[in-house]
């Protein structure tokens, strides 16, 4: 029988919020078994980038990545979020290690191709994540912080989305242990009506993606992170939940299945 191993990931809105991230931080310290946390940072790279004079381009809620932001990002997301995230977790009694995607090759992507005639620039998507050498790591007592960053191989660090990060890190462990992934964040789940708190959809399957996205149901930022939900499950990971960064003990949410 597996071992149990809990995936959350933890969206840059979160990450923002003093309070929510408190309370998620004390959350999650109290998991027991093994588990690893993947964040985001957007809005803390925005409002660095802005303080440096750089415009952040933003098409259907992904960040076009030239140069200038790659700068940005790798300082804001392998530096200064993943940090202080692994400082508060040693705190909170959890051995924490921060790694990108480039420490130790554990997560291995190219560098997006046009798409619909959008160049993304140095944005990255994954080949390949090393579930292996994680599981050694996470068998030593070690809980990954995992930034949004990934490289390719040629010596170039790639920005890549924060839940693509997580499902495939979910997928790489799920040959390993009993994977729980969570995706938390602002909301207490994917909701029928975006006005509505309250008005959360309590599983989606394929053919209910499916239907919710041909009908407007569920829509921009919310349609990735979906998909990413079920490629996990596809791939083996036992249980995806989208939720609530503050009830990630699962009193809310959606369940992905």
């Amino acid at each position: 029988m597996k071992e149990k191993l809990t995936i959350v990931k933890v969206g840059g809105a979160v990450v923002e919020d003093e309070a929510q991230l408190s309370q998620l931080l004390k959350d999650f310290s109290a998991i027991e078994g093994w588990k690893v946390l993947v964040h985001g940072g957007g809005r803390k790279a925005t409002k660095v980038a802005e303080t440096l004079g750089i415009e952040s381009k933003m098409v259907n809620g992904r960040r076009i990545t030239d140069a200038e932001m790659l700068n940005v990002v790798t300082m804001v997301y392998g530096g200064l979020v993943n940090k202080n995230l692994v400082a508060r977790l040693q705190a909170n009694g959890v051995n924490a290690l921060g790694l990108t995607g480039a420490d130790m090759n554990v997560i291995r992507s190219h560098k997006r191709p046009l798409k619909d005639g959008i160049n993304f620039g140095f944005v990255g998507d994954v080949d390949q994540a090393d579930g292996k050498m994680l599981s050694k790591l996470i068998e030593e007592g070690i809980t990954p912080v995992m930034a949004p960053l990934t490289h390719d191989g040629q010596g170039n660090i790639l920005n890549t989305n924060a839940d693509t990060i997580a499902s495939e890190t979910a997928k790489a462990l799920a040959p390993y242990y009993d994977v729980t992934l969570i995706f938390s964040f602002e909301k207490k789940g994917v909701l029928r009506h975006p006005d509505d708190d309250d008005s959360v959809i309590p599983t989606i399957t394929h053919a209910d993606y499916i239907r919710y996205k041909e009908d407007g149901t569920i829509s921009g930022g919310m349609l990735p992170k979906i998909e990413n939900a079920l490629a996990a499950i596809d791939a083996g990971v036992s249980r995806v939940i989208i939720t609530l960064a503050t009830a990630i003990d699962g009193r809310h949410g959606t369940i992905i299945q």
